[in-house]
């Protein structure tokens, strides 16, 4: 039978990190965004730690308080890693000792891992690279690109009026707009209002990689603001909380 996901605040988290297809220097911001999702109780980190390029990770484990896990290689060009984490994550998954799961990793060897633990009604988050195969991405509840966990750079700006197909097709590859519309309509009520927290849920479900940083915005009511010609919002006091509303601007005739 299917267990029923945990609300946030009651959530335990087990972070199991593949040592090879993660930066040492994103750790504090992998455990911020797992810790969003509940309590960081299981935190473990593999790779073969013989080699060259797991020496980043050292110096930063004890003070994440992250259990080192030691995979050796037994073919040369072969990732033992990931057979490991999944052994282990169906341990933890068969032994109820935690609600959700944080996968850092870009491999896509782990999207039936993934799908096989929200096929039990557990939580799954996932962080990677942009490069990441969609397959994994859908697979989990929600998935965070580490380029929106790394500081953001500003580049030069070059002079140039030359606008190219490519920079055309990257900026309408970027338009959320789609998306917070779709997320809108599953969120609507009767009253013409939604809900801007149900919209979050809803955008997840469409695309778990969802992501207001992804569009150079921190929140969600924040991107929201910012397409004010399309969207309006209005406050709302319920239950000592204050509750954020959106709905569509009526065109005008």
């Amino acid at each position: 039978m299917a267990k029923k996901i945990k609300q946030t605040s009651e959530r335990r988290i087990a972070l199991l990190i593949d040592g090879d297809n993660a930066r040492p220097r994103l750790i504090g911001k992998i455990l911020t965004e797992a810790g969003k999702h509940g309590s960081v109780t299981i935190r473990r980190i593999y790779g073969d730690w013989t080699t060259s390029n797991m020496k980043g990770w050292k110096s930063s484990l004890n003070n994440a308080a992250i259990q080192p896990i030691q995979q050796f290689r037994y073919t040369v060009g072969k990732n033992a890693t990931d057979s490991a984490m999944i052994i282990d994550a169906m341990d933890i998954l068969n032994n109820t000792l935690v609600d959700g799961f944080c996968i850092v990793s870009s491999d896509s060897d782990y999207t039936r891992l993934a799908t096989r633990i929200r096929e039990e009604g557990i939580f799954v988050l996932g962080i990677g690279k942009k490069t990441t195969p969609k397959a994994f991405i859908n697979a989990c509840n929600i998935f965070i690109y580490t380029e929106n966990l790394a500081p953001r750079t500003t580049p030069k700006k070059k002079k140039t009026n030359k606008i190219t197909k490519k920079s055309t097709e990257k900026v309408k590859s970027l338009d959320p707009v789609p998306l917070l519309k779709g997320a809108f309509d599953m969120a609507l009520q009767e009253d013409g209002w939604a809900n801007l927290a149900t919209m979050g849920f809803y955008l997840h479900q469409l695309d778990p990689s969802f992501d207001p940083r992804t569009y150079g915005y921190k929140q969600l009511s924040q991107l929201i603001k910012a397409h004010s010609k399309l969207f309006e919002m209005k406050f709302k006091e319920e239950d000592g909380a204050t509750h954020v509303y959106v709905r569509l601007k009526e065109k005008p005739e």
